[in-house]
């Protein structure tokens, strides 16, 4: 027993703490099994100088003390109470002595600096804040990203600053009101954007006791994304035009310049006839285009994306051309593929088959061709099986069939097939309104290729309309190119026109500037008349009618004087 008071030794041992027990005196009046161990590791404990101002403090009042404090390698908690509210003579001193040690102590320091400097240097603004949304603590970068610093928000509730319009919306509302994580977009009264993501910490009963806010600057990716959308839009809207462009390139009408009632009239015929898939025979001199109105029907029809195959008639031997038309067996003759191969109108199945030049077919080959047109179906040479196809002939010349049926170079009943539907283009003299269009067509064409911006000059298109024209709209860009880079000058003129015609071959005459041996200077006429008429004829065949040679003559004085 301790005085009056009732506790005994059986007592104090019983206590979960080491315990001392203090008189007025500061002396121990009793202590249990678990302070004399503690006392013995560490007389520390028992220090006069550091207890004797608590136990002073602990007398002189009725409320409970605690202090910490480090006694040699550890750190104790010292609690300070009275055995009982009557008995004032006497203090229990309970020491807990479970605490680390002082490494562990100093590590645990180090550990909350390390924290601390990463909380402070962090890239990414942390806030903290309490169940309530009070803000508890916030990194220095906030500054930046908000505009305010720390002191501005420390102590301020969420609410009123999302109120204030410092932030929107309040991650931290958010997550109290969603109880759960948060990540969002969230902007700031200073024009940023910031990727937000709030987490909540719970107690061990489930209870919101902080909120953690992690929030990034995407403000630049923001603005990046934006213009990577800009430059979509822009993509886009290039492509657009780009297809259209293409489209308009690929429309049957761009590649039609006219501006004269009588090809007007040839147009709408082609137009009303491409929705059907009658037989079109086309007529014209030499160069007017046919070809490019056998295109134009082509691309206006429903097969215009099934293939478009040309054959030009007089431009290959007869002995090829069967082989080309119809194709082969392999074996069929010497020289043959092995595999075979298919012919023309094989290849144009599901498309259009423009067969230039018909006119010049050789008569074996003509009643081949009608039965074909006639029955859809064809035999490859060495081969007796049929095959059919799905075709849309048309046919083009600049002969007069008609004369031809009457004289007995054409067949009639293969005219009557193929001049279903006559289309005559007029020559290039007879809507001389088409010329300069045309002219401009091209030299727009060259200037864009080339990237230069030549001009055509007053005297250069006067000039231009006067002349007749013989070989058509196909002399007419070859002289519009040659004109074009023989100028040095941008404005093309007269003068230039003049030399790209080669006026003096009016004339009928050959210039001689100088004495010259006789065979050097037959061979310089004879290489300017085949390079003129290189470049108003289409074929070989066509340049030794006019020329009154063979054809074999014309392709051997080509190769000689390199006619290009």
């Amino acid at each position: 027993m301790l005085g009056n008071t009732k506790i005994s030794s059986e007592t104090i041992e019983k206590l979960p703490l080491a315990s001392i027990i203090y008189d007025e005196n500061f002396s121990i009046k009793m202590l249990n099994t678990k302070a004399q161990k503690a006392i013995q590791l560490n007389r520390e404990i028992i220090n006069h100088r550091k207890l004797a101002p608590l136990l002073k403090k602990a007398f002189a009042t009725d409320i409970p003390l605690m202090k910490s404090f480090c006694c040699g390698d550890k750190a104790y908690q010292f609690f300070f109470s009275r055995i009982s509210e009557k008995d004032k003579n006497y203090i229990l001193v309970s020491i807990n002595s479970s605490w680390p040690l002082q490494q562990d102590y100093e590590r645990y320091k180090e550990e909350s600096e390390d924290l601390k400097a990463i909380f402070e240097s962090s890239y990414d603004v942390l806030y903290v804040s309490d169940h309530k949304g009070n803000t508890l603590r916030v990194s220095a970068a906030c500054k930046h990203i908000w505009g305010v610093s720390e002191e501005q928000l420390v102590g301020k509730n969420v609410l009123d600053l999302e109120k204030e319009g410092v932030y929107q919306p309040s991650i931290t509302r958010l997550v109290l009101e969603n109880k759960k994580k948060i990540s969002t977009v969230q902007s700031t009264k200073n024009n940023k954007r910031l990727l937000v993501v709030g987490t909540p910490i719970k107690n061990k009963q489930g209870e919101i006791i902080r909120v953690v806010n992690a929030s990034r600057d995407i403000t630049d990716i923001s603005n990046l994304q934006q213009e990577i959308q800009q430059l979509k839009c822009l993509i886009n809207e290039y492509q657009r035009e780009l297809s259209k462009l293409q489209n308009d390139r690929k429309a049957p009408s761009s590649s039609l310049v006219y501006k004269s009632k009588k090809l007007e009239a040839a147009v709408k015929l082609a137009k009303r006839v491409a929705a059907v898939d009658s037989t079109v025979l086309i007529l014209g001199e030499t160069g007017v285009g046919k070809e490019v109105f056998a295109n134009f029907i082509h691309e206006m029809s429903y097969r215009k994306n099934k293939p478009f195959i040309k054959i030009n008639c007089s431009a290959i031997p007869e002995n090829l051309l069967e082989s080309e038309l119809f194709g082969y067996e392999k074996g069929a003759f010497t020289g043959a593929n092995r595999e075979g191969k298919k012919g023309l109108l094989e290849l144009a199945n599901h498309g259009t088959l423009l067969l230039d030049e018909i006119g010049d077919m050789p008569l074996s080959l003509q009643i081949k061709l009608l039965r074909v047109i006639q029955e859809r179906t064809l035999q490859r040479i060495g081969s007796t099986k049929a095959i059919h196809i799905n075709v849309r002939f048309i046919a083009a010349t600049h002969r007069d069939l008609a004369e031809a049926v009457d004289i007995g170079k054409f067949r009639q009943d293969l005219y009557y097939r193929l001049n279903v539907i006559p289309i005559h283009l007029p020559p290039l003299r007879e809507r001389k309104e088409d010329i300069l269009s045309l002219a401009t067509h091209f030299l727009t064409t060259l200037n864009n290729k080339y990237h230069t911006s030549k001009t055509f000059n007053s005297t250069f298109t006067e000039k231009l309309t006067e002349y007749e024209w013989p070989g058509n709209i196909r002399e007419l860009q070859n002289v519009v190119e040659r004109s074009y880079v023989m100028s040095d000058s941008d404005d093309l003129t007269s003068e230039t026109l003049a030399i790209a015609l080669n006026e003096t071959k009016k004339s009928k005459s050959v210039l001689v500037k100088e004495i010259m041996p006789l065979k050097e200077c037959v061979e310089f006429a004879e290489k300017e008349l085949l390079q003129m008429a290189f470049e108003t004829c289409k074929t070989t065949v066509e340049m030794a009618k006019l020329l009154e040679v063979n054809q074999s003559t014309i392709s051997r004085k080509i190769a000689k004087y390199n006619i290009r």
